[in-house]
């Protein structure tokens, strides 16, 4: 153990790990943009109205569960229903395409 060139547990070796690691990362822009783009397209076709307007007063407007409730007069767990079901087709339909 006493050949290591460095101390793993020494600040300065945290350090160069992190300066090596931002250098040689890749760039995520094309994934993010193929996941905004799959996001939309998503929306559009795989969710009702209902759901695309749930998921639009929820992180459009930023506007709570009950705020949502009360807008729509419908019950806060319906929203809370709908708003989670929107999300799980969202999240299965993205599963397959990044």
């Amino acid at each position: 153990m006493r050949n290591i060139p460095f101390d793993t547990r020494s600040s300065e070796w945290i350090g160069d790990m992190t300066v090596w690691l931002r250098e040689n990362s890749e760039d995520n822009q094309l994934q993010l943009e193929r996941l905004r783009r799959n996001l939309r397209l998503a929306r559009e076709q795989e969710l009702t109205p209902c759901q695309q307007q749930v998921l639009e007063l929820r992180y459009e407007r930023n506007m709570s569960v009950t705020q949502i409730a009360r807008h729509l007069g419908v019950n806060a767990s319906t929203v809370s229903r709908t708003l989670r079901r929107a999300q799980e087709r969202l999240r299965r339909y993205l599963q397959y395409t990044l």
